[in-house]
């Protein structure tokens, strides 16, 4: 067990001291407690590490918004403890950070699973969605979807305790640390990068996972040069919870036989003992499939002179800010009358304003709502108020909002702003069945 700064982990350690370091990474809304049935067998041969993500599991509450985070605490956590070189197995967000440790810091990885993961978890627009939700009914929502998502039918009908285990697991996680974490899966897109892995890598998914599936983890198996692809039948999305003991011997056969060896500083290379070869795949494990196709090479982007042009920045923010779906609505519809206009408002109003260091979102939402309002324009109101839901207003800062333009702007002006504010504050907070 561990005392825990705000720039680390909080982790437990199981097995021999000697032995190599195994770490294992736990899903969103998840405990190491996922990870009870493996480490019996795992400790036979490795020294399990498992971490909490923030605020789960009774972990101190500091939240970590990006893949890329989360990934720096853990190296922080492990450097304290003079761990250098490991295998890392992670299910979901937990796969995330392994594919960070893949890319960035392969020097590190000794080999590599992914468990139910995905190289974009979604859109971008479904995580924030689930932080407005948490953000205005708390987690017992999510909690009460739980078991649909992580495990069949019938295994959630066979196993009730289990069943409930998983919502009181996420009933006690801290919301502003879940929240963190949906925006952390938003923002996490690797897709181009998967080329560049070159540790030994065993995809694993759930025959029935409807969360990250088969056809993610295809996907993953296309872009990772030499990555295998294991599908455990009867299994959804918390394999490792509803089918412990095939997880536990896939993982065994990955690690024992694709131990990548250490990397040489001096030279860059891989060393290989005298008369090393390739470990094969024993015959039971599942058959590499065929790539279905080659990533090329990422093109060098050329410097640009000068100022760079706010334009990217400017469709990052957004999408961010306004979400995918209306973003790809708006463009789509973009001809070639409208089209400088969009490239103007996406340039300076997005690209110079809100990118703008001065003021955070959620102020410049707060600002922007009041505007709306004194200008009557009602149909902006509508995307702006689910923008300041995503942004991190709660449903009562918009009616304060709304409240203090009515002074200044007018009560009938806020009385069509309370119209359109409140059908959107509906549709955005209320869980979907």
């Amino acid at each position: 067990m561990s005392e825990t700064p705000p720039n680390t982990l909080q982790y437990r350690f199981d097995g021999p001291e000697d032995a190599p370091v195994l770490i294992l990474g736990p899903s969103l809304g998840t405990t190491w407690h996922m990870w009870d049935r493996q480490v019996p067998e795992l400790t036979n041969q490795w020294r399990v590490f498992r971490f909490d993500l923030p605020g789960h599991g009774g972990a101190p509450a500091h939240p970590a918004g990006s893949v890329a985070d989360l990934t720096a605490r853990l190296l922080t956590t492990l450097e304290s403890l003079g761990v250098q070189r490991f295998g890392y197995a992670g299910c979901a967000l937990g796969g995330a950070v392994g594919i960070e440790l893949a890319l960035r810091h392969p020097e590190r990885l000794a080999s590599l699973t992914l468990i139910a993961a995905s190289p974009r978890f979604g859109t971008a627009d479904e995580f924030r969605r689930r932080g407005v939700i948490v953000r205005t009914n708390g987690l017992d929502p999510i909690a009460r979807s739980a078991p649909e998502r992580w495990f069949t039918g019938g295994f959630a009908a066979a196993q009730p305790a289990i069943t409930e285990w998983a919502v009181q697991m996420v009933r006690t996680t801290d919301p502003g640390c879940y929240i963190a974490a949906c925006e952390a899966l938003a923002s996490f897109d690797v897709r181009a990068e998967l080329g560049s892995v070159g540790v030994p890598t065993l995809v694993l998914v759930g025959s029935e996972d409807q969360v990250t599936g088969p056809a993610e983890a295809r996907t993953l198996v296309a872009g990772i040069p030499d990555a295998r692809l294991a599908v455990v039948p009867g299994a959804s999305h918390l394999v490792p919870v509803e089918q412990p003991a095939a997880v536990t011997d896939l993982l065994v056969r990955h690690f024992s036989t694709a131990w990548q060896p250490a990397f040489e500083s001096a030279t860059g290379q891989i060393a290989l003992p005298a008369g090393a070869a390739a470990q094969p795949v024993p015959a039971a494990a599942p058959a590499q499939p065929v790539p279905v196709a080659e990533i090329a090479p990422a093109a060098v982007p050329q410097q640009p002179q000068g100022r760079p042009d706010p334009y990217d920045a400017g469709i990052k923010v957004r999408r961010e800010v306004l979400g995918d779906a209306h973003v790809d609505r708006v463009l789509a519809q973009t001809d070639a009358f409208s089209g400088d206009f969009q490239e103007l408002v996406t340039r300076y109003a997005w690209g110079e304003v809100w990118d703008r260091p001065g003021l955070d979102r959620r102020t410049r939402s707060c600002i922007t709502l009041t505007a709306l309002v004194a200008g009557g324009h009602l149909e902006e109101l509508a995307f702006h108020t689910r923008a300041a839901l995503r942004n991190g207003l709660t449903p009562a800062e918009i009616k304060e909002v709304l409240l203090q333009a009515a002074v200044y702007c007018g009560v009938p002006a806020a009385n069509r702003a309370f119209r359109v504010a409140q059908q959107v504050v509906r549709e955005e907070t209320t869980p979907q069945e």
